[in-house]
């Protein structure tokens, strides 16, 4: 072995030796840039040949590779799935986040005119975003509509339904808005006042309870896929510990060794992120026609989003980033613990 080792580190040393003697004098800056590309792409044809192998090496267990591929499938995947959801939510709350209304009920006694009258007054408050008025037989034909009950109706003399002005304010903070709610409930015209803050507040805490339930969930099931990877490559290592001390025994950096199994890292966390992009695209494809039918039996315009390219790409490079840590603390943990007899 140690004449093995001698003749290698005399071979390593001909080129240089080699060099040195045909090298032309004041020549040594050009002979440093060409020493340095060599160096360079020496380094890049064996990150190639490495991230090759350890390829080769996963394809050559075919079933471990894939029982480990689809548990970090799974834990990629729903954090994609709960994100899809989220943001479906905030879809939906749209039109109600930042956005409360105050319905004014009028007295049922007032004419059309006076209700129309009363709403462009309505329309030259400068704290007011924006006025909507709902006529007494719109706001039957809503009803009728939307209850079922038109021949019932029918029967009655005359319409019992008010008119209701529906006012967006300005200015969105919970007290000018409860201070608005009060002044309009004073006004002749108004038999009632109501502010849908109460919906508002519960759909904002709703979103906020759902932002942290995914966040908690999202790092615990990330810690799940670092476990996972991290065992792999210590199975990984304990299955190469011969070759290991091998080649730290004539003369392999860290370095050297740990690249192979951060190279399987990477495609454990790349080839897993992808399958589990799968996944979320699959399962948006099953529920995507019970939401559209869903959607059109409220009369809603609804359409169920997915994730995006910029989203994709991030779902792909979390998976990668995953795989890369997970590699890196098992590689520095365990190698430590092999050395050449």
């Amino acid at each position: 072995m140690s004449k093995t080792v001698k003749r290698g580190a005399e071979w390593q040393q001909r080129p240089a030796e080699t060099t040195e003697h045909h090298a032309p004098q004041g020549k040594g800056a050009a002979k440093h840039k060409v020493d340095l590309a060599a160096q360079i792409k020496s380094w890049l044809r064996h990150h190639k040949q490495t991230a090759q192998d350890s390829l080769n090496r996963l394809k050559l267990t075919p079933l471990p590779t894939l029982m480990t591929l689809a548990v970090l499938a799974i834990a990629l995947a729903l954090p994609g799935l709960m994100f899809v959801g989220l943001k479906n939510v905030h879809q939906l709350s749209g039109e109600w986040k930042g956005d409360p209304k105050i319905s004014l009920y009028l007295q049922t006694s007032l004419p059309d005119e006076e209700a129309e009258r009363f709403s462009q007054q309505m329309l030259l408050r400068p704290d007011l975003a924006a006025v909507e008025l709902v006529t007494k037989d719109q706001g039957l034909l809503e009803f009728q509509r939307m209850s079922g009950f038109s021949d019932v109706l029918e029967f009655l003399n005359k319409n019992p339904l008010p008119a209701v002005v529906i006012i967006q304010p300005v200015d969105n903070s919970k007290a000018f808005l409860l201070a608005l709610q009060e002044e309009m409930a004073m006004l002749p015209e108004v038999d009632e006042a109501v502010l849908d803050m109460v919906w508002v507040e519960r759909l904002a805490s709703f979103v906020q309870l759902a932002n942290r339930m995914v966040l908690v969930l999202g790092a615990l099931l990330a810690l799940s896929v670092l476990l996972v990877i991290g065992n792999t490559i210590r199975l990984s290592i304990e299955n190469r510990k011969d070759e290991i001390q091998v080649a730290k025994l004539v003369g392999a950096t860290d370095s050297w060794v740990k690249r192979p199994f951060i190279y399987t890292g990477f495609w454990f966390g790349l080839v897993g992120a992808l399958i589990a992009w799968l996944f979320v695209q699959i399962s948006l494809w099953l529920i995507q026609q019970p939401v559209h039918q869903l959607a059109a039996l409220y009369q809603s315009s609804f359409e169920l989003q997915g994730l995006g390219f910029i989203d994709s790409l991030f779902m792909v490079a979390v998976g990668v980033l995953l795989g890369l840590i997970g590699a890196r603390l098992a590689v520095g943990r365990h190698l430590r613990d092999i050395e050449p007899q």
